[in-house]
């Protein structure tokens, strides 16, 4: 049997002032590295922000795990860019230190092609910095730059990475188009975008070791909130078949015995009686003692008494939840996702349910364009008033959404030239800005 041409993935580092692993895998290459392997390829990963990724130097110790298998990055410190020097925080390469990513890969064959992914726009200088070292080792083999940062400017990330070739959007067909010319495979199992039953497995059996395992049971989002490039991403929502769910869950705890899933849907609770709600009383009938957790925020309006036991019976330990903003009028301008009503109402439902205070947060918006002060500060205290812990997402500005232009118009920074402006940490919409104003904000939401 011929063995396949060898395809390396790559999750770079991250350059910024703070990073947390909060069930942060990269899903969509493990996605690709399926898909690539059910074509006969043969397929490594080099996570940068894998902890596990080989074994610490006797002076450097591994970063603790924290619960559920979150826990902190590897990190260095860094002189922070140009464009970033008025701000009073440190800056850092978070990721595996260098000496160590480079032995990494010298250990490894050389690839016929290297794929890396990417994220946040302002995180171009680690996915630079990445580039450079591969192509350090592997001066031969393509670079293929994808993911969210690659399809939002793409302009920008073919310029500024130092990547060979560049894919937009769903990756699983044009990887396999473009690395037939490379390799001169012609694909034989392309998975149809319409059905996500027929996308393999993402590969986190790549990994050596597994904290946690991230799932997806749909793609996109019936929403269109103006702040959101979930439309832009994935312009269609799709869900999967609910048994295929609860077999890939099956699947990982039996293989590698794991117990945490983080769902990295964007509207997981939608269609609760048909989709996620068969899915969790299949896992209670077998018994199985998992833990679920939600990063990205639920619809509170999707919850009520019913589900929430549900959602409590069957093992959901952190909940966040997806508010934004307490100010109505807002709300219904963006479409009306919530009216006042949803959120007692959910907050009710949930600690009825068994929820504690600690187990529950609250998604709040800060730093949008034309937001003042008063409406985040209300805000904060309307969700502290619940007897819940708002966590506060700092705004930061997607290029093509349709709060761009506004941003665009309010920020105190060209962030239509430099992506490093994008940067939630900065608050770059904020009007009037001082970093007082922000420490003010960040103390009362403790």
């Amino acid at each position: 049997m011929s063995i396949g041409p060898h395809i390396l993935l790559v999750n770079p580092y991250i350059w910024d002032f703070s990073a947390f692993d909060l069930w942060s895998k990269p899903l969509g290459l493990l996605y690709l590295a399926g898909t690539l392997r059910s074509n006969g390829y043969q397929v490594r990963i080099l996570d940068c922000l894998d902890v596990h990724f080989a074994a610490p130097d006797s002076l450097t110790s591994r970063p603790a795990r924290r619960g559920y298998g979150t826990g902190k990055y590897f990190r260095q410190r860094l002189i922070k860019p140009k464009a970033l020097e008025a701000v009073p925080r440190y800056y850092y390469r978070f990721g595996l230190p260098t000496d160590r990513l480079l032995r990494g890969l010298q250990e490894m064959g050389r690839p016929e092609a290297i794929l890396v992914t990417s994220l946040m726009t302002y995180w171009y200088p680690g996915i630079r910095e990445t580039i450079a070292l591969l192509k350090t080792v592997f001066p031969e083999s393509p670079v293929i730059l994808g993911g969210t940062y690659a399809t939002l400017m793409p302009g920008h990330a073919g310029q500024a990475t130092g990547s060979d070739y560049l894919i937009t959007g769903e990756g699983e067909g044009a990887i396999l188009n473009l690395l037939a010319g490379i390799t001169g495979e012609a694909p034989v199992a392309i998975p149809d975008p319409g059905n996500l039953d027929s996308f393999p497995y993402p590969a986190f059996d790549l990994y050596p070791h597994l904290d946690y395992v991230c799932l997806l049971t749909s793609r996109g989002c019936p929403y269109s909130c103006p702040y959101c490039a979930s439309r832009q991403l994935q312009p269609i929502f799709r869900q999967r078949n609910g048994e295929g769910v609860v077999e890939e869950i099956l699947f990982w705890n039996n293989t590698r015995g794991v117990l945490d899933f983080a769902f990295y849907d964007d509207a997981l609770l939608m269609h609760f009686e048909r989709h996620l709600g068969p899915i969790l009383e299949t896992l209670l009938k077998k018994r199985v003692n998992l833990r679920f957790h939600t990063p990205n925020a639920l619809h509170m309006r999707e919850i009520n008494p019913e589900r929430a036991r549900l959602l409590f019976k069957a093992g959901f330990k952190t909940l966040r939840l997806g508010l934004e903003t307490t100010n109505w009028a807002r709300q219904k301008a963006w479409g009306g996702k919530l009216i006042r009503e949803d959120l007692p109402r959910a907050v009710e439902a949930l600690k009825k349910a068994g929820y504690e205070k600690k187990q529950i947060e609250v998604y709040l918006l800060v730093g949008l364009p034309g937001q003042d002060v008063a409406e985040m500060g209300r805000s904060i205290l309307e969700v502290k008033d619940l007897g819940l812990r708002p966590r506060l997402a700092e705004y930061s500005p997607i290029p093509g959404t349709p709060l761009w232009q506004e941003a665009c118009h309010s920020s105190r920074f060209p962030i239509e030239q430099e992506p490093l402006y994008h940067n939630n940490s900065l608050f770059p919409c904020l009007t009037p800005f001082s970093w007082e104003t922000v420490q003010e904000l960040k103390d009362l939401a403790r």
